[in-house]
C-alpha cells in the first residue's frame, strides 16, 4: 500500500503523519458514500445544516492550541500566523453557518396573466475541493463550509505536505459520516476526485489548475480554480518610505512568501526608489528566517527540498544575469530544515523568471519607474494578477491607481497580502478561473439556479 508521508519543514527527519493513499478506488468510494450522505444532509434543513456548522467551528475553537502546534509542525507556518489561521477557521465556520437562511431564491411577476415566477438554488450534490499546503486550515474550510451550507456533501483532497492538518479537521468537524470525507493522495486522487464529482473547486499551482479546469469543463460541471499570483507593490515618492517598507517586508517574508497574495515585485517610482530600497533592505534583514515554533519569527522554512533549491538557483541565476543581491539570498547555514533569508534583489532582468513567475518563497525584485504610469504598466505586465498593493499619502492618487490596476485585489497602504474572508476573493487573468471565492458570492457557485412556473389550474 502506498502511503503520503507528510515532514516537518523545520525538522525534516520529523514525520509528522504517514496516511495510506486513497487511490482512485478510494476516491470513487468517497463520492459514491457523499452522493448517498448527501440525501440525509440536504434533508435536515437550514437548521439542521447551521447547527451541524456551528458545532464545528466550536469544536475546531476548543481544539485550537492543538491545531495550532500541528500547523507548526506540518507546514512551518509562524506560531503567530499559526493561530490567526485558527482563528480565522473558527470564524469562517460561524460565518457559513448562517448561510443556509439565505434567501435561495427570487419572486418575479409574469410578463401576462396570473400566477408565479420562482428561482430557487439548489445544491449540485457532491463538491469536489482540491486545496494546497500553506493555509491547510483556513482554505479547506473556506471551500467547504459554504458548500456544505447550502446543502452539498464534500470530499476534499488536500495537498500531501497538508495532510495531517486536513484529517483532523474533518475529524473535529465531526459531521455525518460522508457528509465531508478527506482523501489523502496526490495526482492521481485528485483527478479522480474531478473526473467524478459534480463541482469542483482549486486551489494550487497554475500548471495543475489548468488541467484541473480542462477536466471538470470537458465534463460540464462548474469549476473555480485559483492559481496563484506574481503580486506587485507600487511605492510613490509621496509615500511614508518606513510604513511602506514595513508592510512591503511582512508581505515578501511573513511565512516564508508562501502565499498567492505575497508581493514579489516591488516597484519604487521616481524618487522612491533609493530610500525604499536601503529601508526594505534593512526591513527584511531584520526578518530573519527562523524556527516558527518561536513566538518572535515571521518568516519560518519554506515546504520542503525540491522548492528551496528551485529558490537558490534562480537567485543564483539572476546573479550571473547581473543582478545584485541587496539583503540575503542564502540559505540559512545555523539550523537543519529548509530555511532561505529573506532576499531583495534588484537589477534583474525583465525577462529572467524571478520577474516573470510566481516562486513561493521570501524573495522579491525591487524595480524601478520614472512615474506612475510606467509603475502601472509594469505591475499589469503579467498573466496572474491576484493582488496589488499601493502606497501613497494621496488618496486621489491611490484610487485612480486602482482604477488602472488589473488585479482581482487591490490594497492602499497595505501588504499585498491578506484576505477578508466575508469578501470575494480571486484574480485577475490566469490568476483564476471561474466565480469568485468566499463571502457570499460563493453561495451561488455551489448552487444550480432552476426557475419555476406556477401557473393557475384556472383563470380567477
Amino acid at each position: 500500500m502506498t502511503t503520503v508521508d507528510s515532514y516537518n519543514p523545520a525538522d525534516p527527519g520529523d514525520l509528522v503523519v504517514s496516511a495510506p493513499s486513497a487511490g482512485a478506488a478510494g476516491v470513487e468510494e468517497a463520492i459514491a458514500r457523499a452522493r448517498v450522505a448527501q440525501r440525509e444532509w440536504w434533508a435536515l434543513g437550514a437548521a439542521g445544516r447551521s447547527a451541524a456548522l456551528g458545532r464545528a467551528a466550536t469544536a475546531v475553537e476548543a481544539a485550537t492550541e492543538e491545531l495550532v502546534a500541528l500547523t507548526v509542525r506540518e507546514v512551518g507556518k509562524p506560531v503567530a500566523e499559526a493561530r490567526g489561521e485558527v482563528a480565522r477557521t473558527v470564524a469562517i465556520w460561524r460565518y457559513y453557518a448562517q448561510a443556509p437562511f439565505a434567501a435561495a431564491g427570487e419572486l418575479h411577476e409574469p410578463a401576462a396573466g396570473q400566477g408565479l415566477l420562482l428561482t430557487r438554488r439548489r445544491p449540485y450534490g457532491v463538491a469536489g475541493l482540491v486545496t494546497p499546503w500553506n493555509f491547510p486550515l483556513a482554505i479547506p474550510t473556506w471551500k467547504a463550509a459554504p458548500a456544505l451550507a447550502v446543502g452539498n456533501t464534500v470530499v476534499l483532497k488536500p495537498a500531501p505536505e497538508a495532510t495531517a492538518c486536513a484529517l483532523r479537521l474533518a475529524e473535529l468537524a465531526g459531521l455525518p459520516d460522508g457528509v465531508l470525507t478527506v482523501v489523502p493522495g496526490g495526482g492521481e486522487e485528485g483527478a479522480a476526485l474531478v473526473a467524478g464529482t459534480d463541482v469542483v473547486s482549486f486551489t494550487g499551482s497554475t500548471a495543475v489548475g489548468r488541467q484541473v479546469v480542462a477536466a471538470a469543463a470537458g465534463r460540464g460541471v462548474p469549476v473555480q480554480a485559483e492559481m496563484g499570483g506574481l503580486n506587485a507593490a507600487l511605492v510613490l515618492p509621496d509615500a511614508d518610505i518606513a510604513q511602506a517598507a514595513a508592510h512591503l517586508a511582512s508581505a515578501i517574508a511573513g511565512y516564508a512568501g508562501q502565499k498567492c497574495t505575497a508581493t514579489s515585485r516591488v516597484i519604487a517610482v521616481g524618487d522612491a526608489y533609493e530610500p525604499l530600497a536601503e529601508a526594505l533592505a534593512k526591513a527584511l534583514a531584520q526578518l530573519a528566517a527562523a524556527d516558527p515554533a518561536l513566538a518572535t519569527t515571521a518568516c519560518g522554512p519554506v515546504i520542503n527540498a525540491q522548492a528551496l533549491t528551485r529558490l537558490t538557483e534562480a537567485i543564483d541565476s539572476a546573479r550571473t544575469a547581473g543582478a545584485t543581491v541587496l539583503t540575503g539570498g542564502v540559505r540559512t547555514a545555523d539550523r537543519d530544515g529548509w530555511y532561505l533569508e529573506p532576499t531583495l534583489l534588484e537589477g534583474v532582468p525583465a525577462e529572467h523568471p524571478l520577474a516573470s513567475e510566481e516562486f513561493f518563497g521570501p524573495v522579491a525584485v525591487l524595480l524601478p519607474a520614472a512615474d506612475l504610469d510606467e509603475a502601472i504598466a509594469l505591475a499589469n505586465d503579467t498573466r496572474h494578477s491576484l493582488s496589488t498593493s499601493v502606497h501613497s499619502r494621496s488618496l486621489d492618487v491611490a484610487l485612480a491607481a486602482a482604477d488602472r490596476l488589473d488585479a482581482g485585489m487591490i490594497r492602499i497602504n497595505a501588504p499585498s497580502s491578506g484576505v477578508d474572508y466575508h469578501l470575494p476573493f480571486g484574480g485577475a487573468k490566469a490568476a483564476s478561473y471561474g466565480s469568485r471565492e468566499q463571502g457570499q458570492a460563493v453561495l451561488d457557485f455551489y448552487t444550480a439556479s432552476r426557475t419555476v412556473s406556477v401557473l393557475p389550474t384556472e383563470a380567477y
